[in-house]
C-alpha cells in the first residue's frame, strides 16, 4: 500500500509510555513523521528513533511557537498533528487518504476521542471537541502563546470536517487529569501576564459561577457519571485558580522589578 503524502508531526516530553502507540499507528502510511522533543529524561527518543529518523531536540520556548517550528520541518504541504498520547484510527487513516486528493480546503477538523482510564468521555463538550489537525502548513499557523493557542487559517481559505477519531489517551487515572489542571492554570496564569492581559477578581468569579453549569447540565456532564461532575467542577476551579497564579506572578514580578 503506498503511503499518504502527509508529514504527521508529534511534539514530545517524557512520552516514553505512549510513544509506541502513537507512532505505531501512523508508521507505515504516513510518508514521513517528525518528532520534536523537548528535554525527555526518559527513553522517549531512543523509542522514536524506532520509528523515524527524523527526530529533533528543541525546548520549548511556548506551545504555538514550538508547534509551528515544528510544522516548518515536514517535508510535505500536508501537515497532521498528533499528540504523543493520541493515535490515529484506522477509519480515520482510511478517510483522510480518500479526503485530500483534490479537496479545495486548507484545513480539516478531527473529532477527538477522549478517555478518562478505560471511560470515554461521551459528553461534558469533551465529544465530538473537533479540533483542526490536519492542514497545509503553508496556509496555517498557531497563535504564539504558551497554552491553548489559537488555530489560524490564511484568509480566504477554507476548513473541511472529518468524521472518524483520533483516540486521545492522556489521563490514564484521576491523578494524571489532576496534574494536568494544575499544570494548565499555570501556564494560564503565565499568558495571560504575558500578553498583558487584565484580570479581575470578579471576572474570575463569574466564570467559574458559569462554568459549573455549563459543562455539567449545557453539555450533559451529568451523563457521564463521576467523571462528568469532576470535570465540571474542575472546569469550574480552572477559572479561579489560574487568578490566583496569575496575581502571585504579578506580585513577584512587581517585586522583582523593584529591586
Amino acid at each position: 500500500m503506498s503511503k499518504v503524502p502527509l508529514t504527521v508531526a508529534v511534539i514530545t516530553k517524557n512520552e516514553e509510555n505512549n510513544i509506541d502507540e502513537c507512532l505505531g499507528s501512523v508508521h507505515g502510511w504516513a510518508d514521513e513523521i517528525i518528532v520534536v522533543d523537548d528535554e525527555s529524561s526518559d527513553k522517549t527518543l531512543e523509542r522514536a528513533r524506532q520509528y523515524t529518523g527524523r527526530v529533533f531536540a528543541r525546548k520549548m520556548d511556548n506551545e504555538g511557537i514550538h508547534r509551528n517550528w515544528a510544522h516548518a520541518q515536514a517535508r510535505n504541504s500536508w501537515v497532521m498533528i498528533l499528540d504523543a498520547d493520541e493515535q490515529a484510527t484506522s477509519e480515520l487513516k482510511q478517510e483522510i487518504a480518500s479526503s485530500l486528493s483534490g479537496t479545495p480546503h486548507s484545513c480539516f477538523s478531527i473529532p477527538v476521542k477522549t478517555y478518562i482510564g478505560k471511560t470515554w468521555i461521551r459528553h461534558s463538550g469533551w465529544y465530538p471537541a473537533s479540533k483542526i489537525r490536519l492542514f497545509r502548513k503553508e496556509h496555517f499557523k498557531y497563535e504564539e502563546v504558551g497554552v491553548h493557542p489559537r488555530a489560524i487559517l490564511a484568509p480566504g481559505k477554507t476548513e473541511g470536517h472529518l468524521t472518524k477519531d483520533i483516540i486521545h489517551k492522556g489521563y490514564p487515572d484521576i491523578e494524571h487529569f489532576l496534574a494536568s489542571v494544575n499544570r494548565q492554570t499555570t501556564l494560564e496564569a503565565q499568558k495571560w501576564i504575558a500578553t498583558g492581559r487584565k484580570m479581575s477578581f470578579g471576572t474570575a468569579l463569574w466564570r467559574m459561577i458559569d462554568r459549573f453549569p455549563r459543562r455539567y447540565i449545557r453539555k450533559k456532564g451529568y451523563k457521564d457519571g463521576m467523571y462528568g461532575f469532576l470535570i465540571a467542577y474542575f472546569d469550574s476551579f480552572y477559572q479561579l485558580m489560574s487568578y490566583a497564579k496569575y496575581v502571585e506572578m504579578k506580585r513577584e514580578k512587581s517585586k522583582e522589578q523593584k529591586t
